[in-house]
């Protein structure tokens, strides 16, 4: 992905920075993700996307490559036990490979 494919006009960016800053929000979305979700104008493919975790699909619409791995990290480690899940998480839907199983990507 070049930065020239970043589509800016994606509302998941939105989604991503208010996670990033809002804590509230944060735990609505662990507790009620369809809930957030509703609040976002995002594509039926963006959406989708995010429901399945499947960042491959998210990069293909032009999600920036920083914002991804931001989300990763909230939805898969949460900001609170480091990156390493995170990372493992996003590189797997990357290459289309299965999500790691928890504890799994720690062990790396």
């Amino acid at each position: 992905m070049s930065l020239e494919s970043i589509n800016r006009a994606l509302v998941s960016h939105d989604l991503v920075q208010d996670l990033k800053w809002n804590a509230d929000l944060r735990r609505e979305f662990e507790e009620n993700e369809s809930s957030v979700l509703d609040r976002y104008e995002l594509t039926p493919a963006e959406r989708t996307a995010i429901e399945e975790r499947d960042f491959r699909t998210l990069y293909d619409l032009g999600f920036h490559p920083y914002l991804g791995a931001q989300f990763a990290r909230i939805l898969f480690a949460n900001n609170k036990s480091g990156a390493t899940s995170a990372v493992q998480h996003l590189l797997a839907s990357i290459r289309r490979e299965p999500a790691p199983e928890r504890g799994e990507a720690s062990r790396t």
